[in-house]
């Protein structure tokens, strides 16, 4: 049995469309805690994303005894500043406008665990350019996207009318949306979860 520890409909969509069979369990996790203290330890936000995906996946783990549980996080760092899902339509307004015009990288990391142990992890990066867009193109983005914006860090879905935000994107696609799929998917595989 495989359980994904995470409530992103993205992820869950991504898994269901690669023919994966799966249930969600969700149990919550201090992430805003975890991440300013991991601030004051590193500046890495590939360790700190790798380490909230463990902390997900452990939680499940411990209550489910065999499941092969994967856990997965997000982290979006720009200049050295880590950003986090707006909490309003204000929130991702001025997130959009930090973003505008530079570049940044988008970390996602994937772990799996079994009994309280983790067995495998595979964290990826991708760069993207958001372009120098207008702030009546921002105001009306906001407008159509509406509450989407509000789930995703940065406060963009690429796969929609988030990609009309950028002028340059270098990485997987599937990292971008938040999961590492095609490593997951081999290690899957590999581990007997899939026909190979």
């Amino acid at each position: 049995m495989i359980i994904l520890a995470s409530g992103s409909a993205t992820r869950q969509s991504m898994l269901r469309s690669a023919g994966v069979t799966f249930q969600v369990q969700v149990l919550p996790v201090d992430e805003a805690g975890i991440k300013s203290a991991m601030a004051q330890e590193t500046d890495n936000p590939a360790r700190v994303a790798e380490t909230l995906a463990e902390m997900k996946a452990q939680r499940v783990s411990l209550k489910t005894p065999g499941a092969l549980v994967v856990g997965a996080d997000q982290m979006l760092d720009c200049d050295g500043v880590w950003f986090d899902k707006p909490a309003s339509r204000d929130d991702a307004a001025r997130q959009l406008r930090r973003l505008r015009a530079k570049t940044h990288r988008l970390t996602s990391s994937v772990v799996a665990v079994r009994d309280g142990r983790r067995i495998w992890h595979h964290t990826d990066s991708a760069k993207l350019t958001m372009r120098n867009f207008s702030d009546t193109f921002l105001d009306r983005y906001l407008d159509q996207a509406g509450d989407g914006v509000l789930s995703s860090v940065g406060a963009y879905q690429l796969e929609g009318l988030g990609a009309q935000l950028f002028m340059l994107v270098d990485g997987d696609h599937f990292t971008i949306l938040g999961l590492p799929l095609l490593a997951l998917l081999d290690f899957l595989r590999e581990n007997g979860e899939l026909i190979r």
